[in-house]
């Protein structure tokens, strides 16, 4: 039986390869909703790419939805640096797309997926937690429904300041209603989501693919290592948000560890933070999944697999 998901994300290109994946034949995955929030690049820019993707990959039956432009409480930040102008600089693009948004705010699609569900949907947030705070925020019934959250965000390290990741540090306020919320959360923070680093070997691999998704994320690959050359110095990019989709398919794949995470939204220094209870040092109950290992094999096995699901 397929599992149900609702992916809210911030296209971006490792994003746009989660919905990829997600969408694949090889998935076990039925995508209920897209939703999209400011994060990577504006929320416009975001949903355009959102839909541009679904057009790519013949996502038809899918409705995608704006949401959040701001963060809770903060003003607006991007990444505008590591993704382009676009938010999925490198690859050709449709200019304009042929699909859709639906005449929905994300929120409202968000509680109403949630609501009429069997307790059986997953949310997967791959950017800022804007929209699912919102959510939550709004209609407190949904809290009790959701089956998991599993996001990418957060470590023990981070690459927006030295102690926080981009999705959290954006919206730590939004970050703190979802980890305090009582839902089951699993959490794909740097120190797993570093470990899918997609190097020259990895895009000359997926390059004797012959379908045309596949030839796009070759040359989303390409991009995204070249940033991450430029502003960390990896010999690869780092496919952050695919490993939220890759251990709906396939949980072996990864090492966790159950432990307690609070975000911090007060520090000087750590605004942002995720603060990771590794050795159990507070005493506090614990409250997230932490993704720390990942199976390199069976990683890009997966990757390579779905990508090659596309050819007709």
């Amino acid at each position: 039986m397929n599992k149900k998901v609702i992916l809210d994300c911030d296209p971006g290109h490792d994003d746009a390869i989660s919905i990829i994946i997600a969408a694949a034949k090889t998935s076990n995955l039925k995508i209920e909703a897209i939703t999209t929030v400011a994060g990577n690049v504006e929320v416009e820019k975001n949903t355009l790419n959102a839909l541009k993707v679904c057009d790519i990959i013949g996502l038809d039956d899918v409705p995608v939805a704006q949401g959040a432009g701001k963060p809770l409480t903060n003003k607006m930040e991007i990444a505008e640096e590591i993704h382009g102008e676009t938010g999925l600089d490198g690859p050709l693009l449709p200019e304009i797309p042929s699909k859709k948004p639906v005449d929905q705010h994300a929120v409202d699609l968000i509680i109403e997926k949630v609501m009429e569900s069997d307790d059986d949907i997953t949310l997967v947030p791959t950017g800022p937690l804007t929209n699912i705070a919102l959510a939550m925020i709004r209609e407190p019934a949904i809290v009790p429904k959701i089956k998991e959250i599993v996001l990418m965000g957060g470590g023990t390290f981070g690459n927006w300041t030295p102690a926080a990741e981009f999705n959290i540090y954006v919206d730590a306020e939004a970050a703190k209603v979802v980890f305090e919320s009582g839902v089951p959360i699993t959490m794909f923070g740097l120190d797993v989501t570093h470990q899918a680093l997609a190097t020259t070997q990895t895009i000359e691999d997926l390059s004797v693919i012959d379908n045309d998704v596949a030839k796009f994320v070759v040359d989303l690959l390409k991009f995204f290592m070249k940033t991450y050359k430029e502003f960390f110095d990896f010999d690869g990019g780092p496919i952050h948000d695919a490993c939220t989709v890759a251990y709906l398919i396939d949980p072996s794949i990864f090492e966790m560890k159950h432990v307690h995470v609070d975000i911090e939204t007060k520090g000087e220094y750590t605004y942002g933070m995720t603060c990771v209870d590794m050795l159990g040092v507070t005493g506090k109950e614990t409250n997230v999944n932490v993704a720390y290992q990942l199976d390199q094999k069976k990683f890009w096995d997966l990757f390579y697999n779905a990508l090659s699901s596309y050819t007709e």
